[in-house]
């Protein structure tokens, strides 16, 4: 596409300065003497404004998904704006401008169980029109995915993002989770931001661990209790999702991290532990995302083929130093990366005599995984 040249360019802001997500910010940038030209409008209630977009200059600005009365939608046509409208029973917003919350993908839960949550309906939306090939499916899970994309740079600007990989097998009650829980806080203790895959398993009991940082030593012990008493979310995601929002209640004021988990992989569902939730449609999007954005590097604990594959994601732009310097990777427990799954000798066969050589480590426990992080990352 033909860039305009400046003078032809429609007069406002520039990059994430010219989003508008709430009612605050479209009346703050009213209020200025700049109007409405050139800004974004993201998935806001305009229905209330009716007056202001009449009045208003538009010119270049772009709505998308926010519902406004018709005559207001046709004079903001008139001044040249693109008005992407709301798109009626779909059970996600494709614009939106935030990333998601437990609370969120969970709501309804104790009263419809899982399968009546939005996380829920969405996933089944997806198996249907994926199912169907139609083109405006497709698109409105990419418009979908590029917007949470857009929340999950905004949320993470500037902070300092440590990736856990591990599997969704690791069942609560086991010293492996309380282990990867532990992790967890210790990372978020050191000033790091955890990033998960965002689902079960190690994913969830890392994003437990963050949650519980800013708490007294003794929270994680009280959570890894309560949540022994349902293992896994296997039979009943339900029960599984439930024990997890009881500890949330139960220990509030937890700690803040990311989970980036996918509905390609539908049938393991979010976990309540992680503040902020990146749900994509497209997981080849959800894995480049996560990885590319663990800029203080990642540790794989043990898994299966998901992991597998999230390490040589992750070791392929390292070995050609394609984003700049490699970032760390730490690989847990020598006996499951050595023998069960021997990804390291691999690993450790790509990066000799390259600059990843220095950034890479293989640690026996999960309790040494900070401290390597942090010696690889110097």
């Amino acid at each position: 596409m033909a860039t305009l040249p400046p003078a032809h360019r429609p007069p406002g802001p520039r990059g994430h300065g010219r989003e508008i997500h709430t009612l605050d910010a479209f009346d703050a940038a009213l209020a200025r003497p700049g109007s409405l030209a050139g800004y974004r409008v993201q998935s806001v209630d305009l229905t209330d404004r009716t007056f202001a977009l009449l009045t208003a200059t538009t010119t270049g600005t772009v709505f998308l998904g926010c519902a406004m009365l018709p005559e207001a939608a046709a004079k903001v046509r008139a001044d040249g704006a693109l008005v992407f409208p709301p798109v009626p029973d779909l059970p996600f917003d494709p614009y939106r401008a935030r990333l998601y919350s437990p609370g969120e993908l969970f709501e309804g839960i104790a009263e419809k169980g899982y399968e009546g949550t939005p996380d829920a309906l969405a996933y089944a939306w997806f198996g249907r029109t994926r199912a169907d090939g139609d083109i405006f499916s497709s698109m409105l899970r990419a418009l979908h995915d590029d917007a949470v994309s857009d929340a999950l740079d905004e949320r993470l600007a500037g902070a300092r993002v440590v990736g856990v990989m591990g599997g969704h097998a690791m069942g609560r009650g086991t010293a492996a989770y309380a282990g990867a829980a532990r992790l967890g806080r210790s990372l978020s203790r050191a000033g790091l931001t955890v990033a998960t895959g965002g689902g079960p398993g190690a994913m969830e009991a890392a994003n437990l661990g963050a949650y519980v940082a800013p708490l007294p030593d003794g929270a994680l012990d009280e959570a890894l209790a309560l949540l022994a008493a349902v293992p896994s979310f296997v039979p009943s995601v339900t029960d599984w999702a439930l024990a997890a929002l009881r500890v949330r209640a139960r220990l509030p004021h937890g700690g803040d991290s990311v989970g980036i988990p996918t509905w390609f992989y539908g049938h393991e569902p979010p976990n309540a532990f992680a503040g902020h939730i990146a749900k994509y449609f497209a997981n080849a999007v959800r894995e480049d995302g996560l990885l590319a954005r663990s800029t203080a590097g990642v540790v794989f604990l043990p898994g299966a083929a998901g992991t597998v594959q999230e390490i040589f994601d992750n070791a392929t732009p390292n070995y050609y130093a394609s984003p700049g310097a490699p970032t760390p990777m730490v690989l847990v427990d020598r006996a499951h990366w050595t023998e069960r799954l021997p990804a390291w000798p691999l690993l450790e066969s790509l990066a000799a005599g390259r600059p990843m050589e220095s950034r890479i480590a293989l640690v026996d426990s999960i309790d040494e995984a900070p401290a390597a992080l942090e010696r690889l990352g110097r």
